[in-house]
């Protein structure tokens, strides 16, 4: 019989024939033996696992590292690089080989007279610890065979060339290297459940929970080393879905949750499909691209999670939402149901509190989520913006909205819906990069730190062509005469283009260098900018302004005018301050009559 005899009490059989029936008696026995097969089947599983386990490790060690050495020692790449990536695995091989396997074939061969298997693993336990090196290496280890399978052409070649075989069974060596890892949970796994059937009299019982303390620890290391592993593995899958995005495959980024989520427009609600990947220090909002290969996501935006809030909301006609604020953006965000929505919530708070944790220097979180931005936090944090559908007047004026001569704008501060008068103002944010920013008057006077009386224009504010061409001009980036056309089926009209330093993302456009008024201005940020090739509609010096379908077309005097323009349009479509242009001679273009000033500036183009 297979089953082995275990010691029982001398007085036991007297015992059960005295109380018990024959039938009793026997389902006694019948239950033992269960309770025993179940033991022999453990140990059983231990021991083929064990053998399969030294194949993988003589694949490893034997085939693998061995002709990696061989080919090293020819001059193909540092010996120093393969000892580096397998580590002391040989010690691990000769361990499980030459000990602890053998030990088992005998134990199991003698399984009838000697049925237990925890004093084996109590002798040599100890030796597990040898595994704590192999954990420590491991991550170091993947970089290193990452780093010179790129590098080394004869060392890829080596690698592919052993995982084609038949032995490989189709698996990278990054795969057979994480089994040493999972192998000292897999031992932990089944001592614990050899216990559970061992009785609690059994001799054995001492040995194998001596011997199942030590496994647990060298567990704890392997255990770790498997979730980093497992991360590292998923964050290269989100590398991937992402098209290459940079600094995600980092060991120090942990992924705590991803999904798909509706975003509330902050103009009219309407909601828009997104994917929002949650670190536990970033928040990725993505855009799905619907490719089935390749990339799948474009990044929209990052979010920090220093600095990071999240509130709760309620809208009547979109359900399930909730808000995350942070200092590079706010968003609205719709749930898919009510659980989905306290999960994020949730997913989000213990995130910002286990970051907080972390970080001695962060600012402790305030103990109530406000809707508005602080006064403190004006420029520095992302508004969430009021909804144009949410009123109905201007919050600043209380002037009511109409669709032609009193428009919505959205303060780039408070979040507030304000009238042109009210945000004809510009003040760099520090959470959009300092760049210049609409903001409305109170947010002006508050972000820039003027007193009110400080207002540019005292009296009543004058429209924002009323500014007078010299004034600007002799302080201005770039400015000069250009042909300017909206229209190519017209003619070009000769104008007098500035763009001033008080107002870098607008290009003025005056009739000549001294008029007062502006005939038009060209807000500058967004425009794509069209180097117009030579053809017999363009000449070389041509270039346009295009943004949707409005096209502004310019041209130049000479080339190196329209390069120089070029240069300071490119920064400002992009919300960047220019540099002012190095003045040349091109007298040319200005009129002998025109101010010493205004002169000495224009000779910036």
């Amino acid at each position: 019989s297979i089953l082995g005899s275990r010691k029982r009490h001398p007085d036991s059989q007297l015992h059960y024939s005295s109380i018990m029936t024959s039938k009793e008696i026997t389902g006694c026995f019948q239950q033992e033996q269960i309770k025993e097969l179940k033991l022999y089947k453990i140990a059983s599983e231990l021991l083929q696992t064990e053998r399969a386990y030294v194949t993988r490790l003589h694949l490893l060690d034997q085939v693998f590292c061995a002709r990696l050495t061989e080919e090293a020692g020819k001059g193909m790449f540092p010996v120093e690089v393969v000892k580096g990536i397998f580590s002391n695995v040989g010690s691990i091989y000769t361990f499980h080989s030459q000990f602890l396997l053998p030990d088992l074939e005998t134990r199991m061969s003698q399984w009838a007279s000697t049925p237990r298997i925890g004093d084996i693993l109590a002798q040599l336990a100890p030796f597990l610890r040898m595994y704590a090196e192999y954990v420590k290496n491991f991550d170091s280890a993947m970089d290193l065979l990452k780093q010179w399978t790129e590098r080394s052409v004869q060392f890829n070649t080596i690698i592919q060339d052993i995982q084609s075989q038949e032995v490989c069974g189709n698996l990278t060596l990054q795969h057979h290297m994480l089994e040493p890892v999972q192998r000292v949970p897999r031992y932990e796994m089944l001592l614990k459940d050899y216990l559970k059937k061992l009785p609690e009299d059994d001799p054995d019982r001492s040995q194998a929970k001596k011997s199942l303390n030590i496994i647990s620890m060298a567990a704890t290391h392997s255990n770790m080393a498997i979730r980093k592993m497992e991360n590292l593995k998923k964050l290269m899958e989100i590398y991937e879905m992402l098209g290459g995005e940079e600094d995600i495959v980092n060991p120090s980024n942990e992924l705590i949750k991803e999904g798909q989520i509706l975003k509330l427009a902050a103009r009219n609600t309407s909601s828009m499909e997104r994917y929002l990947f949650l670190f536990n220090n970033m928040l990725l909002y993505c855009v799905p691209k619907f490719s089935l290969v390749g990339q799948r996501f474009t990044v929209r935006t990052r979010v920090g999670v220093e600095g990071m809030k999240v509130l709760e909301t309620s809208n009547e006609d979109y359900p399930h939402t909730f808000q995350v604020s942070g200092k590079e953006r706010t968003l609205e965000l719709q749930a898919s149901s009510e659980q989905d929505k306290e999960d994020w919530i949730k997913a989000f708070q213990e995130t910002i509190e286990i970051f907080q944790q972390k970080n001695e220097t962060f600012k402790s979180a305030s103990k109530e989520v406000a809707d508005e931005v602080s006064v403190k936090e004006l420029g520095k944090r992302a508004p969430r913006w009021i909804r144009d559908n949410e009123v109905t007047m201007c919050m600043k004026c209380k002037e009511p909205f109409n669709p032609l001569t009193r428009r919505r704008h959205h303060c780039r501060a408070c979040g507030y819906v304000v009238c042109y008068k009210c945000s004809d103002y510009k003040a760099s944010l520090r959470y959009d990069g300092n760049k210049l920013n609409k903001v409305c008057k109170d947010c002006y006077f508050i972000v820039t730190g003027r007193a009110d009386a400080e207002e540019p224009v005292s009296g009543k504010k004058r429209g924002i062509l009323e500014i007078e061409a010299a004034q600007v001009s002799g302080n201005s980036f770039l400015c000069g005469f250009l042909q300017y056309s909206t229209d190519r089926t017209k003619p070009c009209q000769r104008v007098w283009c500035v763009i001033p330093q008080h107002d870098a993302l607008v290009l003025y456009l005056y009739g000549a260098p001294q008029d007062v008024k502006a005939q038009c201005t060209i807000p500058l940020l967004g425009y794509q900018v069209e180097d117009v090739q030579r053809s017999v509609d363009h000449p070389p010096t041509s270039f346009r302004l295009c943004q949707s379908k409005s096209v502004h077309c310019f041209i130049a005097d000479t080339e190196e005018v329209k390069l120089r323009w070029l240069k300071v349009i490119h920064k400002a479509v992009i919300g960047e301050m220019p540099e002012c242009q190095t003045p040349v001679d091109d007298d040319l273009q200005h009129p002998s009559n025109q101010s010493e000033c205004c002169r000495n500036n224009v000779g910036n183009i």
